[in-house]
């Protein structure tokens, strides 16, 4: 009976110290972002850089909750350029269709509208639709960067593309090792290509046909596309 009551009264002091304690870890957390956010705010101390390709951001400053440099990742004007574009399914609206464009046989090679797919631009808009919180994040300045590899089977290609593009658009390059398209036995006799003029500011590699690991001998370096690599 007394140890019953000793396990009890064990659980009900964990459940009370789980209580006090994790609330307050979530508010030491909001007010350590908000100070750092305040810091950035008054001393406006880091070097503002437009355009893409480089990865020099507005603020660099220290966390001193832990020792480790934070920085504002975020493109905000990309963003704002984002905000004011219209047209067809900008800022993520329904595609208006005529009458004689609503054809079920668009569905059954891709399981959407891929005529929809094919007429929305391929770096669309969409609604910022963070928290206000998440928009004043500041994150580690020092990051990996990492491969992006998407496998793909009879894909409608304006949605890979899309893909492609939201990738780039929404990451800084220098995070970005490489992006890795691979093509696992699509049997539509279609070869993905990309137009001589795109340039990603990242390298992108496509293996078709066969997965296997080797890489691409016809790569032209960072900065340009490749072609497409047949294996």
């Amino acid at each position: 009976m007394k140890r019953r009551q000793k396990r009890a009264l064990q659980m009900a002091f964990l459940f009370m110290a789980a209580l006090i304690f994790l609330p307050n870890v979530g508010l030491w957390s909001l007010y350590r972002d908000k100070h750092l956010l305040k810091t950035h705010e008054a001393g406006e101390a880091g070097e503002q850089v437009s355009g893409r390709g480089r990865c020099r951001y507005p603020f660099s400053g220290l966390g001193w909750t832990d020792g480790l440099r934070r920085r504002d990742w975020h493109d905000n004007d990309s963003i704002r350029r984002d905000e004011l574009r219209t047209g067809k399914g900008e800022q993520g609206k329904a595609f208006p269709l005529a009458e004689d464009e609503c054809d079920d046989s668009v569905y059954k090679e891709n399981g959407f509208n891929i005529y929809v797919s094919n007429n929305i631009a391929l770096d669309r808009s969409l609604p910022d639709i963070r928290h206000p919180n998440c928009k004043q994040k500041l994150y580690l300045e020092n990051l990996p960067n990492t491969s992006i590899i998407i496998p793909f089977h009879n894909e409608g290609w304006s949605s890979l593309l899309r893909t492609v593009h939201s990738v780039v658009n929404r990451t800084p390059d220098c995070l970005i090792a490489e992006i890795i398209l691979v093509d696992d036995h699509s049997d539509r006799g279609r070869t993905l290509s990309f137009p001589p003029s795109w340039s990603f500011g990242v390298c992108v590699f496509v293996f078709i046909r066969e997965v296997r690991w080797t890489h691409c001998t016809n790569s032209i370096g960072p900065f340009l596309l490749t072609s497409v690599c047949m294996l």
